[in-house]
């Protein structure tokens, strides 16, 4: 099995990658552009192997995609490049819309003409799956679940621009035929996680004596997916998932943020005590704007159709996160100088008091 991935050197492509190289065998091509968030040394366990080869390289660019793929001759394509933080897209639209959506038009239209030199029995066989998120589906109330059918309903640059990027996806397949598959994942956690986003966060300012923040009152809700186990999901998809349909993938772990924070204080100053309870450095700070109530996932579809279950529950997948940083502080110091916890996110006072109709 010959695979490219895009964003390999992400968080999970290179969970994936790990993946494909170790676990499985195949031959996998990553194809990353190497932005703030794509790191090589998330890569070192299979730099060496003769099964993975790298190539520095933006989805964008279309010449160097359909060489990519014509010299390498994947049997699938699984696209995971994406800018992937709200906060930052609220901000920074315009790199969302370029890499989302202009990047997922590229790789779609190499993908098409690559494959369309296939033979038929390997055109019948090849995959392109487009790895999405469950925030184009927008916000939940307290009670129900995201399904395959759930109307699109965006809130942020960040979920608008994966929203256009899925329904590029399923246009080529309507349109072309092309084999394309996507699956939309509820919020991941696990090792070697960019400190940006809560988790990891939470897990390196708490080790470090700093302030912990959370938005609003901490009271939105996310259901949170071990990286390892979606990137198993991910293959079972590319395998048997069927040309044209989405998958959703949940791990069935609906938590509080300011659970989730208080979780990751615990478990740490057990491990690991301080002087003081962690949970003492909890700071609410504003709110992030648009943001969503709830997210959940009904992975019923996978779960029935293709086998697939989640392996970790939310306890014992954060205890595995959180001594996995303890242990890997070779991987996550030298990130420490490109993101040092600063808030991101934030819009001026005016734009703000429009949004809550404060100003005219």
């Amino acid at each position: 099995m010959r695979v490219l991935v895009t964003g390999g050197a992400g968080f999970i492509g290179s969970a994936l990658v790990r993946y494909l190289v170790l676990e499985l065998g195949y031959e996998v091509l990553t194809v990353d552009k190497l932005t703030y968030a794509g790191n090589l040394a998330s890569l070192a366990l299979v730099a060496d192997r003769p099964n993975y080869r790298f190539l520095k390289a933006d989805i964008c660019d279309a010449a160097a995609m359909a060489a990519a793929l014509t010299e390498f001759r994947p049997d699938r394509v699984m696209h995971l490049a994406a800018e992937s933080h709200v906060d930052r897209s609220i901000t920074g639209a315009a790199e969302f819309i370029q890499t989302n959506v202009l990047g997922t038009f590229t790789l779609l239209e190499a993908s098409r003409a690559y494959w369309m030199t296939l033979p038929p029995a390997q055109q019948a066989a090849f995959r392109f799956l487009h790895v999405s998120t469950d925030e184009v589906y927008g916000s939940l109330g307290a009670e129900g679940l995201f399904a395959e059918t759930t109307p699109y309903d965006p809130s942020s640059p960040y979920s608008a621009s994966k929203a256009a990027s899925d329904h590029l996806a399923k246009a080529w397949q309507r349109t072309y035929g092309l084999p394309v598959v996507v699956s939309n994942c509820s919020n991941n956690y696990g090792p070697y996680h960019f400190p940006e986003k809560l988790i990891p966060l939470t897990i390196l300012n708490a080790l470090n004596g700093k302030t912990l923040p959370v938005y609003g009152r901490g009271e939105n809700i996310r259901d949170w997916l071990h990286v390892d186990d979606h990137v198993r999901a991910l293959d079972i998809i590319a395998a048997r998932g069927r040309p044209g349909e989405t998958y959703n993938v949940g791990g069935r772990n609906e938590r509080r943020n300011i659970d989730v924070v208080r979780a990751i204080c615990a478990i740490l100053d057990d491990i690991r005590p301080a002087t003081a309870a962690r949970s003492d450095l909890i700071a609410f700070v504003e709110d992030r704007p648009g943001h969503d109530a709830r997210y959940a996932i009904d992975a019923t579809r996978l779960e029935t159709e293709l086998g697939w279950r989640a392996g970790y529950t939310f306890d014992s997948g954060i205890e595995q996160t959180i001594r996995w940083y303890l242990d890997n502080e070779w991987w996550w110091k030298p990130l420490l100088a490109r993101h040092d916890g600063e808030r991101l996110g934030l819009i001026t006072t005016t734009v703000n008091a429009a949004i809550k109709g404060d100003a005219p």
